[in-house]
């Protein structure tokens, strides 16, 4: 089966999670199980970008990542949409082993692919409440005891922050997995801003105010508090 592909991109720095600041390269994949309130790449699932999907063989990705990369990366990041929905991605991990390049997956935790043992980097974001979604604890609990047992690489929890109903959720899945690190990020609702200064102090103002809520935290000690560095760059420009 081929991959359905909306865009390869990079290199740039990874925004978010547990590889933030990592030069990367990304192949962005269609297709999302969810429908997140304040999703920031929607038209992966919306239907909006249907015609620019292209159904891809691992090779034609790893060459187009090499047609816009060169030789300047050594790390791709894999994501949506939901790239856990494909099997088929597990023949582009091994490709891209097979030349030294590092492969980072996010994934909200909604489904299990035996690929994800091979990945580099692996981020679970379940989505909190401010979503709109659910999350099936027994579908994640399973995945988390899979990595734990079989994963080569290094995996860890996001959780994106809008709310106090969103980091009271934090504290639940910290206490569930206290033995997995946990990241909190600012989240980001103000998607179709144009303005990037006003966009950026608005970020800031929020990513201040999650420190501060985390520091008087007595659930929350052993978490990390992340900034959505790309928007601090760019904004909401898409393919950087």
């Amino acid at each position: 089966m081929k991959i359905p592909v909306l865009e390869i991109f990079g290199p740039t720095i990874q925004g978010e999670g547990m590889v933030i600041g990592r030069k990367t390269m990304f192949v962005r994949t269609a297709g999302c199980d969810y429908s997140c309130s304040w999703c920031d790449s929607k038209f992966t699932w919306d239907g909006s970008e249907k015609d620019s999907i292209q159904l891809l063989e691992p090779e034609e990705v790893f060459d187009s990542l090499k047609d816009i990369g060169g030789n300047t990366f050594g790390h791709v990041t894999i994501s949506g949409g939901n790239p856990a929905l494909l099997k088929q991605i597990d023949g582009l991990v091994d490709l891209l082993h097979q030349h030294q390049i590092e492969v980072a997956l996010e994934t909200q935790g909604s489904r299990w692919q035996d690929w994800f043992t091979k990945v580099d980097d692996l981020t679970l974001s379940p989505k909190p409440p401010s979503s709109g979604m659910k999350t099936n604890f027994t579908t994640l609990d399973n995945i988390i005891e899979r990595l734990d047992k079989e994963q080569d690489g290094h995996f860890s929890l996001k959780v994106v922050i809008f709310d106090q109903e969103d980091l009271t959720y934090a504290e639940q899945i910290h206490v569930r997995y206290p033995f997995v690190t946990l990241f909190l990020q600012v989240g980001n609702d103000n998607i179709e801003a144009s303005e990037d200064d006003r966009l950026l102090s608005d970020l800031l103002d929020k990513y201040e105010k999650l420190i501060d809520l985390v520091m008087e935290n007595k659930v929350l000690k052993d978490v990390r508090v992340l900034p959505q560095l790309h928007t601090y760059l760019w904004g909401n420009k898409r393919g950087v």
